[in-house]
Parts: C-alpha cells; structure tokens; sequence
C-alpha cells in the first residue's frame, strides 16, 4: 500500500514527504473529528460505576 501511495505522489522526494505527512495528519484529523466518535458509544469503558 505505501509503494502504492509513493509511486502516485507527484514531485521530487522532499515534496512527496510533505504530501505523505499532509495525508497521515488529514486521516488522522478526520479520525478524531467524526471516526472515534462515532465509536465512542460502543466502547466498554464509557459507563462509569463509580458512585459517591
């Protein structure tokens, strides 16, 4: 897969490195704005049972 990615990616290697680093940081945004909360209500550790 990142053969794939790094033979499509246009550009010299410095450029291809910024265009790789700008695609992982979008993933990840993407995966902490709309992905993880998506999943946040099926995660075990959610319901808390502590009480005072």
């Amino acid at each position: 897969m990142y053969g794939w990615i790094r033979q499509h990616l246009p550009g010299p290697t410095p450029a291809r490195v910024a265009v790789a680093a700008a695609l992982v940081l979008a993933v990840v945004a993407v995966l902490f704005l709309w992905g993880f909360q998506l999943l946040a209500p099926y995660m075990p550790f959610n319901g808390g049972t502590v009480t005072q």
